[in-house]
């Protein structure tokens, strides 16, 4: 059988929290708001799916852009390169 190459993919303990940190996030994380410019680190909250960045910006540091819809756009240095990241607001918090 072809090995899965899914979003979520080889990421067990990245997305895994401890037993005493499990459940869904204080609502002030999902309430939390954001200005352009604003310095923002990435840290995937695993219980929420929606609007996940992919793992591979898991613990970068970027800057708010702009926004679409509940999601806010970051742009994060990959290397040399400048990449724009769609995240939803639990997946961030203030650098």
């Amino acid at each position: 059988m072809k090995k899965s190459k899914g979003f979520r993919s080889r990421t067990r303990r990245l997305l895994r929290k401890p037993p005493r940190k499990r459940g869904l996030p204080p609502i002030g994380k999902m309430l939390r708001e954001y200005q352009i410019g604003d310095r923002v680190h990435i840290t995937i909250e695993p219980s929420v799916h929606k609007g996940t960045p992919h793992p591979r910006f898991h613990g970068k540091t970027g800057v708010v852009i702009g926004k679409r819809g509940r999601a806010y756009m970051i742009s994060v240095r990959d290397g040399k390169a400048e990449k724009i990241i769609f995240a939803r607001s639990e997946h961030l918090s203030p650098a």
